[in-house]
């Protein structure tokens, strides 16, 4: 998978994919990452890349020209590139998303800065629009990289131990359940921390179904609206 990120500040995004997990999966060569600024693709000599907006309106726009030339540039070096577009007015980005973008070969994440960028660029280069949620951001870094983060966990190889998709939140409409970790009594402050019994007895069909009952009332508890769209499939 290769994800290419548009924007102003690349150095904002480019650390993020020096350590841990994407790190190593970049040194295996199943993630490349590539960082192309807009601001290189003007013709204005002071390199300017805002303006305001036509009708007038609080803020700037990125101009038109820097992002049509720079877009057009990463299309011509790759036909089958996705772009995806991080906007606020867009769909929620959610997992099932994730697993289904995890098969693109190339994806372009295009941040936007100031009030936005022009509709006509989004409209004549966007496959997709996605927000990752209802609150305003000053960029579009942010975002692009939860989303890549959240993708390229369901590629091949990228996570040590890939069983651990199975269980996570989201996946049967259900949150994630309860986990734990040794000691099995944690005591400090003259408290006592335990973890439940049937964990512990090596019942492996017991402790699954005390993990989807976990998981349900979790989900029932914190995400009423998704333990509804459970239930109604059984």
């Amino acid at each position: 998978m290769k994800y290419t990120f548009v924007s102003l500040f690349p150095e904002l995004i480019e650390p993020y994919f020096q350590f841990s997990i994407l790190a190593k999966a970049k040194a295996k060569g199943i993630l490349e990452f590539a960082f192309v600024n807009p601001r290189n693709f003007t013709t204005n000599r002071h390199l300017k890349v805002d303006d305001y907006k036509i009708g007038g309106g609080a803020g700037l726009l990125l101009q038109t020209q820097p992002l049509y030339d720079c877009l057009t540039h990463i299309k011509n070096q790759d036909a089958n590139v996705h772009f995806i577009f991080l906007l606020p007015c867009a769909k929620t980005f959610k997992q099932v998303d994730a697993k289904r973008l995890c098969e693109k070969d190339h994806i372009c994440f295009v941040s936007s800065r100031y009030e936005g960028l022009d509709e006509r660029i989004v409209e004549e280069f966007a496959n997709e629009i996605f927000s990752i949620g209802d609150f305003i951001l000053t960029g579009g870094e942010l975002a692009s990289l939860v989303m890549s983060d959240a993708i390229s966990r369901n590629i091949k190889g990228v996570l040590g131990n890939s069983e651990s998709l199975n269980e996570e939140s989201f996946e049967n409409d259900l949150l994630e359940a309860p986990s734990f970790s040794k000691p099995f009594i944690f005591e400090k402050e003259n408290k006592k921390f335990y973890v439940p019994s049937e964990f512990l007895k090596g019942n492996h069909a017991k402790i699954t179904a005390l993990k989807t009952t976990l998981a349900s009332c979790k989900t029932k508890y914190f995400r009423p609206d998704l333990y509804q769209k459970h239930e109604r499939k059984f």
